[in-house]
């Protein structure tokens, strides 16, 4: 993959993901400034139910007056006792009443001072004639049109009576129980399941407060203010209430969890994406590395070959026997070295296929590890020693003597090739395993190199430069001969050395 392209395709799923996630956050915002002012709502309708329950209370005993104007919608609000059927007031005289049921009773009376009818509801009234005022009252009480005021006496008192029970008429108090009112705000929110702290205060139409949970109101964010007809004019009542965040957040825990998921599944596929995109990037880099390394690895016996059969045959005119066994000495060692480098790669497809098979039997470890090591003894230069240790004398196990021999030289020869000038072959015996450790004092390879350095093709980087023999086969065909034998191998670094440790099955 071409560096522009991929830097494209990187930029490309970096944007998607910030996107995604500035829309997940937008429409979280939003959904919390809806779930928000929805509260508000829930909280400013508990408050008014609260309100008008509180009023139907004092209603039922109390006896409730309107006094009525001329001027449509104006009324003016008082409250009264009644006891044993006299009205508590001096100024009011009684024009009628009627007996609604065995406990209720609706009395017509007139305020001498102000010429006003006002209804009473009040104990032990008998049943007279309803007078014609009633008609205007109960236009006012209930905003209707004149054509739809009931015109028998019947209608009306039921009417009136649903309207006293139901306090719909207006009450004149200048405080209210706030203790009450708490009670039936707490009843409201546990009933549509709002969980909050607040607080209340009243203000009557003088300007004076009261207030309940004075901290909360002090340090509340969110408030709402009664919208009840019942209130006097000129007083409020306003509830504060805090912790509305969390809330807002169980509420809303189902769709956060949604958005949660959406956006982890999101760049959870975009950053896989981009992990194969990587690796395909890589595996291209190893490709283009393995064709270059085999073409020059070709090349040295192909040249080879070629100079020797040139010479054989431009330049031995004499027909010198041992000038000829030279040449075809040479030519046979460079073929060998070719036919070599072919079974590494046929065997390396032969494991990617799953075919290779191995033929086991009963051999010394001891024997197979010496014999490596004196085979790579006899090829390393003056400077370089490998040293044998073992504590066991004879150790017999099952193995394919072939592949198995294979794979320990490949990582004496990648010690010699890559290790310091000190290497050390070690076999420890113990009870259910056996542990073969190659040793070198050489340069240690990095973390990122240490967990590729068993992938197949692999390469220590280094440039574009060819010192190095091999195509980054042989410690992958050595880790998967290791585990056929049902073992484990990894590699260990330190400082000062770099440790290759087998792990066997011993029996």
């Amino acid at each position: 993959m071409r560096k522009r392209n991929y830097k494209i395709i990187l930029y490309f799923i970096t944007s998607v993901i910030l996107i995604t996630l500035g829309i997940q956050v937008y429409w979280n915002y939003k959904n919390y400034q809806a779930s928000k002012q929805q509260l508000i709502n829930e909280v400013q309708i508990s408050l008014d139910n609260a309100v008008d329950e509180y009023f139907t209370e004092l209603a039922k005993e109390n006896a409730v007056f309107i006094m009525h104007d001329t001027m449509i919608g104006k009324t003016v609000r008082n409250l009264h006792k009644m006891e044993k059927g006299f009205i508590a007031h001096s100024n009011f005289k009684r024009i009628d009443s009627f007996k609604i049921n065995e406990s209720t009773k609706i009395s017509i009376v007139k305020d001498s001072n102000t010429q006003s009818i006002h209804i009473v509801k009040g104990p032990d009234l008998t049943k007279d004639q309803v007078v014609q005022q009633q008609k205007d009252i109960l236009l006012h009480l209930t905003q209707r049109q004149e054509d739809s005021i009931p015109q028998n006496q019947d209608s009306i008192i039921k009417v009136l009576s649903g309207l006293a029970s139901k306090a719909i008429v207006s009450i004149t108090q200048d405080s209210l129980k706030l203790g009450k009112i708490n009670e039936l705000v707490q009843k409201e929110l546990h009933r549509k399941n709002i969980n909050i702290d607040y607080g209340l205060r009243f203000t009557n139409p003088f300007g004076e407060k009261t207030e309940i949970d004075e901290n909360i109101i002090k340090t509340a964010v969110l408030q709402t203010k009664s919208k009840s007809s019942f209130l006097r004019r000129l007083s409020s009542l306003e509830l504060f209430f805090t912790n509305e965040r969390l809330t807002i957040f169980k509420k809303n825990l189902g769709g956060i969890l949604l958005s949660f998921v959406l956006v982890a599944s999101v760049i959870g596929c975009l950053l896989f994406l981009l992990r194969i995109i990587n690796q395909q990037k890589q595996l291209a880099e190893l490709k283009n590395d393995l064709i270059s390394n085999i073409t020059h690895e070709f090349k040295t016996p192909i040249a080879t070959i070629s100079a020797a059969l040139e010479a054989i045959q431009n330049f031995n005119t004499n027909n010198d026997p041992e000038k000829t066994k030279k040449y075809v000495e040479m030519s046979s060692n460079q073929l060998g070295r070719l036919n070599t480098m072919v079974e590494k790669i046929l065997e390396t497809a032969t494991l990617d296929s799953e075919e290779l098979q191995l033929k086991l039997e009963e051999m010394d470890l001891i024997t197979i590890l010496k014999t490596a090591v004196e085979k790579n003894m006899a090829t390393i230069s003056e400077e370089k020693t490998i040293t044998f240790e073992t504590n066991t004398e004879k150790t017999m196990v099952n193995i394919d003597v072939f592949h198995f021999e294979n794979a320990i030289n490949n990582i004496i020869d990648n010690a010699i090739k890559y290790g310091g000038n000190r290497i050390h072959v070690a076999v420890k015996k113990a009870k259910n395993n056996l542990t073969i450790e190659v040793i070198d004092d050489g340069i240690s390879l990095s973390k990122i190199h240490k967990e590729k350095i068993f992938d197949k093709f692999y390469r220590v980087p280094k440039g574009n430069t060819h010192d190095v023999k091999g195509f980054g086969i042989g410690l992958f065909y050595t880790k998967t001969i290791i585990e056929k034998h049902r073992g484990t191998i990894q590699l260990l670094l330190d400082n000062n050395q770099t440790n290759f440790k087998i792990n066997l099955p011993n029996g």
